[in-house]
């Protein structure tokens, strides 16, 4: 009787066409383990490589960069706008400056690789960011009146200490690919979706935290992302280095640095880092004035913080879906045909923007929101798919044995382009008269823009045709060393940039 009695919650079982037999799935169990996959593949990975590394990637990568650098680019803008009363054209510079920290990340992994601090590679230097950010945005938050050069400096601390701890949490993330192989996909699933899912969140909360206690009390919020690092660096499992030779740190830092001017003398190499400078650099950022024009009530939308914020919440979804796009439709074609399109799609993109200045929407019945909306969703997108590939190319860049630090110094390559874009963006804003309440020659930056972002199209013969599956150094160059390397194997422990943009 008890076997012909049928479960509530489990269909019997029947026979298919071959005659075995088949359990019914319930609709109910199906939906339940869908929520519950996510918690299950967390575990498994807290097992296999440690809770404390987990714990590690998703305050790192999710609440210090994703969230707290979606949190801080609107309170950013609104500090420069309303408590520093800077122009447009200023503030396109500082927050240049405020990136600094990023073009230096070959020394920041340098120093985490090479030089460990009582023992340890990596705890000390999350402790140390951490610190250093909840210090420099507490300066922001609490005092009052505080001069231009003082909070500048204090934003470029702030950077400095998320850019430490990201160069720690890539040590840490490639150690664990070294030694759990079989997971590297599922870390770099962890790093991407923890640094999405923060962004998404931080952006769309901005606005709200901006309008609710000022851009000084979001700065105040974000002492505690940093904190978090702090802790991050507190519980992290890390095993320690005894008897370290400190006197072979100059000769580790001189070899390593050789090692790196040879390779980027490679043709193979130095003509694309080239093309990806230009690329960026001729971008000219220009955001400064169009946030301006933004929340002008005169000439502009008068855009709230709330809708501000909003605004770059989306644009972080059209990012993510660029991401998707060529992660199943793109990542098999030649770099040279992908950056093409997405330089001209770039480029074209850009005009979007001069339909809105001029109030074209207007007349054709859309409005600002609407259309705002969907620029920054495409302009993401667009953008997106044009660094993947610089990504993927960067890695292929990297020769044996110095793999993580010449990745590093690609990606500052790549920084100080998107520096030279943000400076003479502000140059041009400077130049047209594009101050807080004067948008007359806004427009004109906008073409100015559009039309350089087309001229990289004429390098991309620096760009190799070959297939991305395929290796581009020469084949001496992807020879494992062995003896006397340039950096101990276990020293070389830094994983891939793939949100600094």
């Amino acid at each position: 009787m008890m076997e012909e009695r049928e479960d509530s919650e489990t269909k019997p079982l029947h026979q298919d066409a071959g005659g075995s037999h088949v359990r019914r799935i319930n609709p109910k169990k199906g939906i339940l383990e869908m929520m519950l996959r996510p918690i299950r593949w967390l575990r498994m990975l807290s097992e296999e490589l440690h809770w404390s590394f987990v714990l590690g990637v998703v305050i790192v990568y999710g609440i210090s960069q994703g969230f707290g650098v979606g949190l801080s680019r609107v309170s950013t803008q609104y500090y420069m706008k309303d408590e520093q009363k800077v122009q447009p054209s200023q503030a396109q510079v500082l927050i240049g400056i405020i990136h600094f920290p990023w073009i230096v990340k070959p020394l920041w992994g340098l120093l985490t690789d090479i030089v460990p601090i009582l023992g340890y590679r990596r705890r000390p230097y999350f402790i140390f960011a951490g610190f250093l950010g909840v210090i420099s945005m507490l300066i922001l938050s609490l005092h009052k009146n505080l001069h231009l050069g003082f909070a500048l400096l204090s934003l470029v601390a702030g950077s400095a200490g998320i850019a430490i701890a990201d160069v720690a949490i890539d040590a840490c993330v490639t150690q664990h690919a070294i030694s759990h192989t079989y997971l590297a996909g599922d870390m770099q699933s962890l790093c991407g979706m923890s640094s999405s899912i923060g962004a998404l969140l931080g952006f769309s909360l901005s606005g709200f935290f901006v309008h609710l206690v000022g851009a000084k009390g979001v700065f105040g919020l974000l002492a505690i992302p940093a904190s978090l690092v702090v802790l991050v660096g507190i519980l992290l499992r890390e095993s320690q280095v005894r008897n370290f030779a400190y006197r072979r740190v100059k000769e580790k830092i001189v070899d390593a640095s050789k090692a790196m001017w040879t390779t980027l003398k490679c043709r193979d190499v130095w003509r694309p880092c080239l093309y990806m400078y230009l690329s960026l650099a001729l971008g000219l950022h220009i955001h400064e004035g169009m946030f301006y024009w933004y929340t002008d009530a005169k000439e502009g939308p008068s855009f709230s913080q709330e809708v501000v914020g909003s605004i770059f919440s989306v644009g972080a979804v059209g990012s993510l879906f660029g991401v998707l796009l060529y992660q199943n439709f793109l990542k098999n074609h030649p770099f040279r045909d992908i950056l093409f399109w997405a330089q001209l799609l770039h480029g074209v993109s850009g005009l979007l923007d001069l339909v809105l200045v001029l109030r074209i929407n207007l007349k054709l019945g859309m409005p600002d929101y609407f259309f705002v909306v969907v620029d920054e969703a495409v302009s993401r997108m667009i953008g997106r798919i044009k660094w993947m590939p610089f990504l993927v190319l960067s890695s292929k860049l990297c020769p044996s044995g110095i793999e993580g630090t010449f990745f590093a110094l690609i990606m500052s390559i790549d920084h100080i382009g998107l520096l030279s874009s943000a400076w003479s963006g502000g140059l041009v804003l400077h130049m047209l008269n594009v101050t807080r309440t004067q948008f007359d020659n806004l427009w004109i930056a906008i073409v100015i823009r559009s039309l350089l972002r087309l001229i990289p199209i004429g390098f991309l013969f620096l760009i190799p045709r070959s297939d991305p599956n395929l290796s581009i150094l020469p084949s001496e160059m992807l020879r494992t060393k062995r003896g006397n390397d340039v950096l101990e194997p276990e020293n070389i422990e830094m994983a891939t940039l793939v949100n600094s943009i």
